[in-house]
């Protein structure tokens, strides 16, 4: 993938509609349901039956978003912000997706794996040169672009203290959110507070620890209901979405919600 400062070109902004470019994206929300497309790792994958119990939280977004609000969740297990590019997966959303829309992008997990170079991505360098092309490319199409920080992994020292994991990504995040004038959703730091109040043995019940596993990085689906929350909290607060667009932010969400449909081949 070659990674420059700028992969959209003048062609392709200029192909945006005009009537979008100036009626902005209220008039496209009067005409259709304005769909939140998710491209991320497996920590917001869809599950299938055979991962029970484990939850990506993109599973459980929709609970917290009206019906006019879909999610299409094309987070997948193990992809960094480099190989969800590599792979073709951004070209299937970005073929998708519509003015109006939306592009939450939620990444470094894979982008860590220094070992491994089809993924690994350097924070300040070469992650934002591919966040870029998911920012570029969604304006190109009339959608809105929304970074995410990374949800952190359950982690404590030995004082009981939550320990962030994802070392400088959330900051470099952060600060091309601000150069590029996106909205950031700071689940990094919201999810560490999070496991912090929680503690050592109440978070363990929010990931995805059974008989015979114990995973610090995946959820269950009390996990992906929490994390799904803080999501849609920042959506609102962020002021990507208004007040009529989410629902039962203060309400329990029974964990029977969740189901898990079997894979196709």
């Amino acid at each position: 993938m070659s990674l420059t400062r700028r992969q959209v070109t003048t062609a392709a902004l200029a192909a945006v509609p005009l009537s979008f470019a100036a009626t902005g994206t209220a008039s496209a929300g009067s005409r259709r349901p304005r769909t939140i497309y998710i491209a991320g790792d497996s920590t917001a994958a869809q599950k299938y039956a055979d991962a029970a119990p484990e939850t990506g939280w993109g599973m459980a977004l929709p609970f917290f978003l009206h019906k006019d609000r879909p999610v299409s969740n094309h987070a997948v297990n193990g992809r960094s912000s480099k190989s969800f590019v590599d792979e073709g997966r951004l070209d299937v959303v970005l073929g998708a997706i519509r003015p109006g829309d939306f592009l939450l992008i939620q990444f470094a997990h894979n982008d860590e794996k220094v070992a491994d170079p089809t993924r690994y991505t350097e924070p300040w360098t070469t992650y934002q040169d591919c966040l870029r092309l998911y920012i570029d490319g969604a304006r190109a199409r009339g959608a809105r672009p929304v970074l995410a920080t990374s949800v952190e992994r359950r982690k404590f020292d030995t004082a009981g203290n939550a320990v962030p994991t994802h070392g400088d990504y959330p900051a470099s995040m952060r600060a091309l959110a601000e150069e590029e004038r996106v909205a950031l959703l700071d689940i990094q730091a919201l999810s560490l507070a999070l496991w912090q109040k929680l503690g050592v043995e109440e978070t363990k019940t929010y990931f995805n620890w059974t008989a015979t596993e114990q995973d610090n990085t995946h959820f269950n689906p009390p996990g992906a209901i929490a994390v799904a929350r803080l999501v849609a909290q920042e959506l609102l607060r962020t002021r990507v979405l208004r007040p009529q667009d989410v629902r039962r932010l203060d309400q329990e969400i029974p964990t029977s919600w969740i189901t898990w449909p079997e894979a196709t081949a």
